[in-house]
């Protein structure tokens, strides 16, 4: 991080995915002598919208902004690469060389195909340039070292709807407005 800081082209972001549950409520904590509690709701039989939709967002650490990508099924090493993919072209645009990469050590990051694909993307930035990724791997379970973590957990207390089931579409509405993200494409699990 240290040396990111002296280089303006480079950027440290902290990556994650998480599940918003349209039916699980977060912990919630409220002044008073009552203790405010919200109970998991149940799905109507005829609601087809999945339980929770899977996400992937990267903190930057210089401007403090959370980039988001929603998921069509969940994680796994295709999305993620999809989702690093995105990530440099558009942090390229933005006229950066350097993406340090710091997150934890899920299947999905550590895979052979995800390990492949950043070797692979490497290469080519090093020979047409763009974006080169470097990662940096956070101890095993030690979620309170990635400052998205936090960040996962206050839009979850901010996005809950006490009243009612959100479908998926109103849940992903209310995540990207608390984060200020714009719509895009969800990435696609594929299945082979």
């Amino acid at each position: 991080m240290a040396l990111a800081a002296r280089h303006p082209d480079w950027v440290v972001g902290f990556g994650d995915e998480v599940w918003w549950s349209r039916l699980a409520q977060p912990r919630l904590h409220a002044w008073g002598e009552a203790a405010l509690r919200l109970v998991e709701k149940a799905r109507a039989k005829a609601d087809t919208d999945p339980k929770a939709l899977a996400c992937y967002g990267l903190l930057r650490e210089d401007t403090g902004q959370v980039l988001l990508r929603f998921v069509q099924g969940r994680p796994v090493s295709g999305v993620t690469t999809e989702f690093l993919a995105w990530v440099a072209e558009r942090l390229a645009a933005e006229g950066k060389r350097v993406l340090v990469l710091i997150w934890d050590n899920a299947a999905w990051h550590v895979s052979r195909q995800a390990r492949a694909w950043i070797r692979a993307h490497n290469r080519r930035v090093k020979r047409a340039g763009g974006v080169r990724i470097l990662e940096c791997r956070l101890p095993t379970r030690s979620p309170w070292l990635n400052p998205i973590e936090p960040r996962w957990l206050h839009g979850k207390r901010a996005v809950a709807e006490p009243a009612r089931v959100l479908s998926a579409e109103e849940l992903e509405r209310r995540v990207r407005g608390y984060f200020g993200c714009t719509r895009t494409d969800h990435l696609q699990q594929h299945v082979p």
